[in-house]
């Protein structure tokens, strides 16, 4: 990096830093110990700092004798580095430049703060580089360059590298009480009573996966929660359609919030009575914050960037996703689909990390989970899926001669029980309850709501 003249302009370099951090190491073994948390050989500028640090590091793993100028020294003549660390004549000035060791933490901060305006001048010149380059696709080269300036500010911002106890204590038994006082529940509510009481709510950097087979209404739930965030709970919602226009999911968010039969608003059928309900919901999800992205077959590299823009200019709370079997994952043809599918879910909880939020993606359920509860190994495509789940929930719903006559008599009245199965809790408990798929309003309910609203009983009907 030495050698490198970035932008016709010597970079931000500080060589008397560089100098006093070395210096300050071989006075006061402690100062290393305190600098090498945050600080790397590619942090200083001159070449013979670099090797001199990396030296030092590798002194330090490979002797158990006291770190000092005369023990690095015979070292380097063991390792034949004296030249490339600049000589042992340059090494010992080092240590007579250094009036006091106090002040070394200080100066390493200095260095670190200078390599980080180098490694972004370098990131600068080659997105323009890259930019220019036209055999390139610029979504590649947009979410490249976003993931190497997220790692650059993180980096920034720097890191403990271990927190103890003591640290953690307090913030832990504040924890504890919060919840002792306001439940126990410290992730985003699903706004279902029974599912939200088994996750506690859906928690930061979790993926959460919902399968199905088709038509038993993946979707219809998504929305569903979608609905109960944005209108009851307020949260911000980002949400990627990969198989729904946002037109036609606005008329299920219609539906499902003005309780208008969905056939009706199809057809353009409605009475007056329905036709002012669903003005009046509008007018609620107006006013709510959910973010759409309805672009069909996206590719992984967009979705990711689509998704940090969301976080970034509107600070979405939670992201949903349908489905995963429709995200171009953008690998080579020849890699079968099965391992595409885990680079999509690697990625998926990768970004759920990322972005420090849930992440909610719909899957679907093989063929062999026809008529029968499906289970994990269910999960079509892709074992990863299951592996990088913090969070599974499977639907099921008895269809065709195994549905009871009370089942048929609900159905008649467009309310389906349907089984949410927790398959995966990484961080709590599993288990089954029931509830109503409302198929008239593409909704689910809890069972004891949805009686109240069977068909011919509709307000707004």
């Amino acid at each position: 990096m030495a050698s490198n003249n970035m932008l016709g302009r010597v970079p931000p370099q500080n060589e008397e830093a560089e100098r006093a951090v070395l210096g300050a190491i071989l006075l006061n073994e402690k100062v290393l110990v305190e600098v090498t948390d945050f600080l790397s050989k590619d942090d200083f500028y001159k070449v013979a700092h670099q090797q001199l640090f990396a030296a030092i590091l590798s002194f330090r793993q490979e002797s158990t004798e006291a770190l000092d100028l005369i023990t690095l020294s015979s070292y380097l003549k063991r390792k034949s580095q004296v030249d490339q660390c600049g000589g042992l004549s340059y090494i010992s000035t080092l240590t007579s430049d250094v009036p006091t060791t106090t002040n070394a933490a200080y100066y390493a901060k200095i260095l670190k703060a200078l390599s980080q305006r180098r490694k972004l001048l370098l990131f600068a010149s080659k997105l323009k580089d890259n930019a220019f380059d036209e055999s390139q696709e610029i979504q590649q080269v947009i979410d490249e360059g976003e993931q190497t300036l997220s790692k650059l500010n993180n980096e920034t911002a720097g890191s403990d590298a271990y927190q103890s106890i003591k640290d953690l204590i307090t913030q832990t038994i504040s924890d504890i009480e919060y919840r002792s006082t306001h439940g126990t529940k410290n992730g985003l509510d699903s706004g279902y009573t029974s599912l939200d009481s088994i996750t506690g709510g859906f928690k930061k950097q979790e993926l959460v996966i919902v399968g199905a087979r088709p038509s038993i209404g993946k979707t219809a739930f998504a929305l569903s929660m979608t609905l109960n965030m944005i209108t009851k709970l307020k949260y911000r919602v980002g949400f990627f359609s990969l198989e729904m226009s946002a037109a036609s999911l606005m008329e299920r968010l219609l539906t499902g919030h003005s309780r208008v039969d969905f056939s009706h608003i199809r057809k353009a059928t409605l009475k007056n009575s329905e036709m002012s309900a669903i003005v009046d919901a509008s007018g609620l999800l107006y006013e709510s914050e959910l973010y759409i992205q309805d672009t069909p077959n996206m590719k992984l590299m967009e979705l990711r960037a689509q998704a940090r823009r969301m976080k970034l200019e509107h600070d979405v709370q939670i992201l949903f996703v349908d489905y995963i079997g429709l995200i171009d994952a953008q690998a080579d043809a020849r890699i079968p689909r099965h391992e595409q599918i885990s680079i999509i879910s690697r990625n998926l909880k990768q970004l759920a990390r990322e972005l420090d939020i849930p992440i909610v993606c719909l899957s679907q359920v093989g063929r062999q989970a026809d008529g029968v509860e499906p289970k994990l190994s269910d999960l079509r495509e892709s074992g990863s899926i299951e592996q990088d789940a913090d969070v599974v929930i499977l639907l099921h719903r008895e269809v065709g001669k195994n549905r009871t006559d009370s089942e048929e008599e609900r159905q008649k009245n467009n309310i389906q029980e349907t089984k949410i199965i927790m398959a995966k809790n990484r961080n709590g408990e599993t288990g089954v309850f029931s509830l109503a798929f409302v198929s008239n309003i593409v909704r689910f309910e809890e069972m004891e709501f949805s009686h109240k609203y069977v068909a011919g009983n509709n307000p707004n009907a």
